[in-house]
This record gives C-alpha cells, sequence and structure tokens, in this order.
C-alpha cells in the first residue's frame, strides 16, 4: 500500500463515516493558530491549493477551489428571489459568502452573525481576497449566536437566509435542528428562501433528508439541493438545499439577470444553476 512521503509534509483530513481521507503537501509546518472557547482554527500552505483553514482539523476552505462552495451558497437563491434587499447569513465567518451576496446590485442590507471573532481575523490575514466587502456600508458583522439572533429577529423581515455553518457538530449543531429552522421560517418574508449547507449527496444523504423533513415541517414549500463539485471536501461533492416560504416555485428564476449579470463569476452560470436543479435519480430515491 503507497504511503505518503516521510521527506515531506502533509495535512490529513480522515472522514471515518466515508472511509476515506484527503491529503494536501504543505510548504511550512503551520502557518497560523487559534484555540478560541469554541473551536481550533489552523491556517497551512499548500503547495497547489494555497492556503487552507481548517477547523477542528476538518477543512473549511482553499484558496484554489472556494469559489465553488461561495458562488452556488448565493448566487442560485439570488437569482431565484424576484427581488432579494434584506439577507441574513448565519456563521459564514471567512466572509466569502458576504462578497458574493453584495455584488448583487438590489441588496440593501447583509447581516453576518458568526459566533467566533477569530476565523473572520484569520481570514482578513490569510484570504484577504474574500474579505474585500466587509467595509461595504450595506454589511454587518456581528460575532455572537446566530441562534439567539434568529430566536431574537423581528417576524418577516429577511428576504434570504443563508446557513453557512460547519458540520453540524460543536457551536454549529443547533443550525440544523427543527426549531431554529421553524424560526428561520418566521423570520422570513413570504417568498423568502433558506439556504442550507447540506453536506456531500453522496455520503450524507441522511442529514440532507432530515434538513428536508424539517424544511417541510417549518412550512416551506418547494424544496430543492443542489448538487457541485467542492474537491477539499469529503467525496469531493457538495450540496446546498433550498426552501422557500410560501407557494412559489424554484424551478424558475431569473434567468436573464444571470444571463447579463454585471459581475464575474468562475463557476456559475444560468446553466449551471438549471442543471443543479435536477436531482439525480440516487438521491431523489434516498431523500423519499
Amino acid at each position: 500500500m503507497p504511503t505518503l512521503p516521510d521527506s515531506e509534509l502533509w495535512f490529513s483530513e480522515v472522514h471515518d463515516p466515508a472511509g476515506t481521507a484527503q491529503s494536501w503537501r504543505l510548504n511550512a509546518v503551520r502557518l497560523d493558530q487559534r484555540r478560541t472557547p469554541y473551536q481550533h482554527i489552523e491556517i497551512f500552505d499548500t503547495t497547489t491549493y494555497g492556503k487552507l483553514m481548517s477547523i477542528d482539523g476538518c477543512v473549511m476552505l482553499t484558496t484554489r477551489d472556494n469559489f465553488l462552495y461561495h458562488e452556488m451558497m448565493t448566487h442560485p437563491a439570488l437569482f431565484t428571489h424576484p427581488n432579494p434587499e434584506n439577507v441574513v447569513i448565519i456563521g459564514g465567518g471567512d466572509c466569502g459568502t458576504l462578497r458574493e451576496v453584495l455584488k448583487h446590485n438590489s441588496i440593501s442590507s447583509v447581516v453576518q452573525i458568526d459566533i467566533d471573532e477569530q476565523v473572520t481575523r484569520l481570514a482578513e490575514l490569510y484570504f484577504p481576497e474574500l474579505c474585500d466587502s466587509n467595509d461595504d456600508p450595506r454589511a454587518s458583522l456581528l460575532f455572537e449566536d446566530g441562534l439567539a439572533w434568529i430566536r431574537n429577529a423581528a417576524d418577516s423581515s429577511a428576504d434570504i437566509l443563508i446557513i453557512d455553518s460547519t458540520d453540524p457538530i460543536g457551536p454549529a449543531e443547533g443550525l440544523f435542528g427543527p426549531d431554529f429552522v421553524q424560526q428561520c421560517h418566521r423570520v422570513l418574508r413570504d417568498g423568502g428562501l433558506l439556504v442550507q449547507q447540506s453536506e456531500s449527496p453522496l455520503v450524507h444523504q441522511a442529514l440532507i433528508k432530515g434538513i428536508r423533513r424539517n424544511m417541510g415541517d417549518a412550512g416551506f414549500g418547494d424544496l430543492r439541493t443542489l448538487g457541485f463539485p467542492q474537491p477539499c471536501y469529503p467525496s469531493g461533492w457538495w450540496s446546498v438545499t433550498l426552501g422557500v416560504k410560501g407557494s412559489h416555485s424554484l424551478d424558475t428564476f431569473r434567468h436573464h439577470d444571470a444571463r447579463s449579470k454585471a459581475f464575474t463569476t468562475h463557476y456559475y452560470t444560468p446553466e449551471i444553476h438549471r442543471g443543479a436543479l435536477c436531482e439525480p435519480p440516487f438521491l431523489e430515491a434516498a431523500l423519499k
């Protein structure tokens, strides 16, 4: 069985549920780390994926492929809503999702709530390209408990809620629960969208099924799970699950606006959006 060369430095993440592991060759042992009251954050410099951030040993993002995640967490929902103005991001401390949301001219306010300020401070140091919109006057960055923030938010006060969380363990565990999803439904206006990062369609089908059950029980109408490639995450395939408040359909989106958008994307296109709405047969069967 081949082994990693002893003479080279590597960062490895083992994913027991999938029976797999991934490794990245490093230029240095470690660039930085912070042990916070919530988690252990580390920054590495890889030879081919640029900077890498891990939390509690799990890869959160890399310089090379984070655009896949951040674009698919934002643009499908933003081009589906007829006129998104007020957006709330729970989590998202690396600020890549915030940056993508603020590319839309219709946005008047974005509130980002992440419990751990150090995620943002490290992103500012090592992923500055993700943080270049942090000073946008439309943006508010709060470092507090997202669960509590949603409980205290006003009814029908947001157009889109994006749950840009880590895996459902530790501080993020409550962001996947039914009570939280019900609160999100209350905070959204009619036609509003809930956007939940929903892990791998290949190895986390039970989690996706639970997310969709919680959304349905909370009163969300149409539900869709959009898959996309994500090389740095387990299985290399990730997903975002969307739910809409009311009787609106997620099948339709502002195709012309997506085609004529005034900003550049590296992955998202109207055609990618349309294709991602088509859930593969194996996932449809698993979610029944």
